[in-house]
């Protein structure tokens, strides 16, 4: 006796596709296969002439974060209890939120702050990345095993200040070089992976005094201050430190065909370095920052250019790059358009809720990215580098039954009335084939059909540790 049979999907495994049942018992699949016409079950689903995945895993969120880019103002982005409901509808089971360590606090009490504000508040499983923000007491480096060994075995850093300095603003983001390599060699000792949103700090700081200087200051030339150049030669930078300390590396938001390019390089190398990019960069470019919304597109660093869109999708579809994520922002409209200036545009958009669709169109549709291919960039590699695989990321009997369900014969422009966060969308009006219409987070159905069937609180908090292949080699 199975407590759910979904019937007949086109289910996507490693092992390959095809029209299989897959019968849950618990919170986990029992089955994959044909169960059978006697087959008993609490509920059967029949999802024939449908796409079954893996639930997606978003690895790049900031729910309930303040928002630094206009000063002296004390905002913060949608919590969990908000945006969870849009990944729900789009697909997405699990996702990673950030624990910022600072200075002031370490990091025992950043991550009790942390997982109090999540308590109870998300509708999907989660986890957080522990960020090192700051010229931070080397005594913090010394936590970094104990939080490995209690789940969180992720580490963010940033080499450089998204914006310039400002009394208003909150203290420096960046940490340097010798604490970031500092860092990596504690991870590497003990099992954990640095993920690193990589600028030159250098680079982006004069630019930003220069184009203030000439007062070209229109945020249309984001692009221009937070360049290709600064990418590639911060990437690189970091490839090197990571091979020297043996750490494995992580790179967000990968945004230019330099940063594809430096990622592709030190995979060859055997190296183990990974690269994520949003499903914003490749859609739009930097172009868009001139139309009437053009900054609902706008994710720090910047859009680039048609060129470094090509470079992202043939990362995607044919490898190299190894997830699709969103840098999740959630804001209201009039938050996200409050900024005007290269030096106060707000950052990210709300876009977890479309990930799984607009990657499904624009990647499987248009470009022939293989179902597999699709799993593992939305879903598998997230899983399998973050340390929640084989738990997650993969429809296999013993994985939690965390299962997205596509339905490809949906094609239509998406409204306003297609989502279910904040009073916008960068998507609107975007033209799709095929949309998650069922999502199944441990064995519940919590999406069917455009109707939400659970509530905030369901979601778990999920231990992870990392398999040492993938900090050996690229593994995903």
């Amino acid at each position: 006796m199975y407590d759910l049979i979904l019937r007949r999907g086109q289910v996507v495994t490693p092992g390959g596709v095809g029209n299989w049942d897959v019968a849950i018992a618990g919170e986990r699949i029992a089955l994959i296969g044909d169960a059978g016409p006697d087959a008993r079950a609490v509920r059967l689903i029949d999802v024939a002439g449908k796409i079954v995945v893996p639930g997606g895993i978003e690895p790049h969120t900031h729910l309930n974060t303040p928002i630094v880019m206009q000063p002296g103002q004390r905002l913060m982005t949608l919590g969990p209890e908000e945006d969870t409901v849009g990944m729900a509808f789009g697909g997405t089971t699990t996702h990673l939120d950030f624990c910022f360590v600072n200075p002031r606090i370490d990091i025992p009490s950043a991550l009790a702050r942390r997982l109090e504000q999540w308590r109870g508040r998300s509708l999907v499983d989660y986890s957080f990345h522990i960020a090192l923000t700051g010229a931070l007491p080397l005594a913090t480096f010394d936590q970094l095993g104990d939080a490995i060994t209690d789940g969180f075995p992720t580490f963010k850093v940033f080499t450089t200040d998204i914006l310039p300095p400002h009394p208003d603003r909150r203290g420096s983001m960046r940490l340097d070089h010798g604490r970031i390599h500092w860092a990596m060699q504690r991870l590497a000792r003990h099992g954990g992976l640095m993920t690193v949103h990589a600028e030159d700090d250098d680079l982006v700081q004069f630019n930003y005094e220069r184009f203030i200087h000439e007062q070209r200051v229109e945020g249309a030339h984001l692009a221009q201050v937070h360049t290709n150049l600064s990418e590639q030669v911060s990437f690189n930078r970091i490839i090197e430190l990571g091979a020297a300390s043996g750490a494995g590396v992580y790179f967000v938001h990968v945004s230019a065909h330099e940063g594809v390019e430096a990622v592709q390089a030190a995979r060859s190398r055997g190296l183990p370095v990974y690269g994520e990019t949003l499903h914003q960069y490749a859609c739009f470019n930097a172009e868009h920052y001139k139309a009437p919304r053009g900054f609902c597109y706008h994710t720090y660093p910047s859009l680039k250019f048609p060129e470094d869109q090509t470079a992202l999708w043939d990362g995607l579809v044919r490898g190299g790059i190894s997830t699709a994520a969103t840098d999740e922002f959630p804001t209201s409209l009039e938050v996200k358009l409050r900024g005007k200036r290269i030096d106060d545009v707000t950052g990210g958009n709300v876009g977890a809720e479309t990930r799984m669709g607009i990657v499904y169109t624009e990647g499987v549709v248009k470009r022939a990215m293989p179902l597999q291919r699709f799993a593992e960039v939305t879903s598998t590699n997230a899983a399998r580098i973050m340390g929640l695989y084989p738990r997650k990321g993969v429809i296999a009997p013993g994985s939690d039954a965390d299962l997205c369900v596509i339905d490809p014969q949906i094609h239509k422009r998406l409204g306003r009335e297609d989502f279910h966060v904040s009073d916008y969308s960068p998507w609107e009006g975007w033209e799709i084939h095929g949309w998650p219409v069922m999502t199944v987070l441990r064995g519940k159905v919590i999406v069917e059909n455009g109707r939400l069937t659970e509530s905030a609180g369901y979601g778990r908090l999920v231990p992870r540790r990392i398999d040492p292949v993938m900090l050996r080699r690229p593994a995903a």
